[in-house]
């Protein structure tokens, strides 16, 4: 009587058929928080309290229907909601691969850039973002469906630029991307 012996199971992750961890791993993903619209929040605040104005104005002095002092009153009161409407209608994904760029109120569209496309990164920052913790990182690249891209109101910004920037590199040369410089 002969015996099998049995071969051990292969053990993930080692041996010539292992399999890559490719797995998407999610950077961000969500809206620019509204304090990275504060400036417009001021105007659109400033521009509320005018239409107030005029109204209390209109009020005082017993001119226009009243539609109007009323329609002059509620847009006083929306002007502020505005840019939280703004900001909601924008959303990223930024994962180890690719960005999804997500826009629309009623309707949506989404664009979605490779990192392998990628040629160029930028930060920015004010003094105001700064305080407040937001930036715009844009993104240049061969894309032809989306040159340029300015992902504005980043929450805590600087850690995702350094990052992208290194798997941009990373996925290039997994994909054997090799740049040429016309000359």
């Amino acid at each position: 009587m002969s015996t099998i012996n049995p071969v051990p199971a292969p053990v993930p992750g080692e041996g010539p058929h292992a399999e890559p961890d490719d797995r998407e791993e999610i950077y961000f993903e969500g809206s620019p928080p509204v304090r990275a619209l504060a400036g417009k929040m001021c105007l659109y605040v400033l521009i509320g309290l005018a239409l107030l104005a005029i109204a209390a104005l209109l009020i005082h002095k017993h001119i226009g229907p009243w539609w109007v002092l009323v329609a002059l009153i509620v847009a006083a009161l929306v002007m502020p909601l505005v840019p939280w409407v703004l900001t909601k209608c924008v959303r990223y994904r930024i994962s180890n691969y690719r960005i999804d760029f997500e826009r629309g109120l009623l309707t949506k569209n989404i664009d979605t850039m490779e990192l392998w496309h990628v040629e160029d990164l930028h930060f920015h920052q004010s003094l105001l973002n700064q305080i407040l913790n937001v930036g715009t990182i844009t993104v240049l690249s061969r894309d032809e469906t989306m040159p340029h891209l300015e992902l504005h109101g980043i929450p805590n910004p600087r850690p995702l630029y350094e990052m992208l920037k290194q798997r941009v590199i990373a996925v290039k040369r997994q994909r054997g991307v090799i740049k040429m410089d016309p000359g």
